[in-house]
């Protein structure tokens, strides 16, 4: 673990990181290193070491470093996906300044959804009672084991705070953080709310559930595609819409350039458009 000082155009603060390779990549939250290149990072050895940021992905709020020098071991990863309501975590970091603080508690709840500064959604946040505080936030979320399952973010009342899934999905940002400074992903350039199917439909499609398109973005990949206000979305690619995050789950790099179909309620029957997602800019 360790305790992260950094300095920006913002001014100076502080967050946690924890070192996750040998070869000194730690991985903190992305908000923690916002507008920095650099940061000090001090270890409970006593050591510090200038870490360079080698990539932040806002839409996950997860963010890498490499130090400039010798780390203590990595902290092992666990899977988010085997935790259960009502087990016993524990959480790591620098709250208000204080480094190596330790904190435990239970897990509440799972798949709750975390908004970004960016605008998008992290899904499968985990929700724990473990005190959380600012300077908490980029420290691990381990469990049991030890094995680190979550990435603090977030402190959203007393009592309550949340983090960021270590999951394959979050493990394959992290990578790419890692290789490329940058996690690509795609776009198609429409809102939509939730909305409930009537029976028969619901039937057909097996879902209770779709996405009603409230927008299409002028020139995007859905309005090419002939994507209209109205339609409703029940299926991207074969999987099955009920939400906007259902669909920006789907918006991945394997998505760019590649011609996918999607299946829209129009007009009491159901329709089939392809769309090519484009590379969402800036992520």
């Amino acid at each position: 673990m360790a305790s992260l000082a950094v300095r920006s155009r913002r001014g100076q603060g502080t967050g946690s990181a924890s070192v996750v390779s040998a070869d000194g990549v730690l991985l903190t939250s992305a908000h923690v290193v916002a507008g920095a290149e650099r940061a000090e990072a001090a270890f409970g050895d006593g050591t510090s070491v200038d870490a360079d940021v080698i990539g932040r992905d806002p839409l996950s709020d997860l963010a890498v470093l490499r130090a400039r020098g010798p780390v203590p071991p990595a902290v092992p990863f666990g899977d988010a996906r085997t935790l259960r309501v009502g087990q016993l975590v524990v959480a790591l970091g620098t709250p208000l300044g204080l480094a190596g603080s330790v904190t435990a508690g239970i897990v509440s709840n799972l798949g709750r959804s975390l908004p970004t500064a960016a605008g998008r959604v992290v899904d499968e946040v985990i929700q724990t009672d473990a005190a959380l505080n600012p300077g908490n936030s980029g420290g691990a979320l381990a469990d049991g084991t030890g094995r680190m399952v979550g990435v603090n973010t977030a402190v959203a009342g007393v009592g309550l705070g949340l983090a960021v899934p270590i999951n394959p999905a979050t493990r394959e940002i992290i990578d790419a953080l890692v290789a490329h400074g940058r996690v690509r992903r795609a776009w198609l350039g429409i809102a939509g709310a939730q909305v409930r199917l009537a029976p028969e439909l619901a039937e057909r499609v097996g879902s209770t559930t779709g996405l009603q398109v409230t927008g299409v973005v002028d020139g995007s990949p859905a309005e090419v595609a002939g994507i209209r206000p109205g339609d409703i979305a029940v299926s991207l690619d074969g999987t099955g819409i009920v939400t906007a995050t259902s669909i920006q789950r789907l918006m991945v790099e394997g998505a760019i350039d590649r011609e996918v179909e999607m299946t829209l309620w129009r007009g009491g029957a159901l329709v089939d458009v392809f769309v090519v997602p484009r590379e969402l800019s800036g992520s």
